[in-house]
């Protein structure tokens, strides 16, 4: 599936420490345990504060996820598909 993944700057560096918990991010499930999913690589690490657009081409679904410019970002995206 094709997938157009924008990255949107902030314009803000991170004000708070990373969790230490995920020193090499984190991979964020958003698909709800679903039969058909994708997988979506994101813009690791992100530049600073921000947002990634993920729009799947294939059923149109669209979400938006946070970044805050450190080691604890999202690497990746699991999405539901759209029915």
């Amino acid at each position: 599936m094709t997938h157009k993944v924008e990255w949107i700057d902030a314009g803000r560096e991170p004000q708070s420490p990373p969790d230490p918990k995920y020193p090499n991010g984190i991979h964020l499930d958003l698909s709800f345990h679903a039969k058909q999913a994708c997988l979506v690589n994101v813009t690791y690490p992100a530049p600073r504060c921000g947002h990634h657009v993920i729009v799947c081409s294939a059923c149109g679904v669209k979400v938006v996820v946070t970044t805050a410019g450190r080691p604890d970002d999202p690497r990746t995206v699991k999405l539901r598909c759209k029915p």
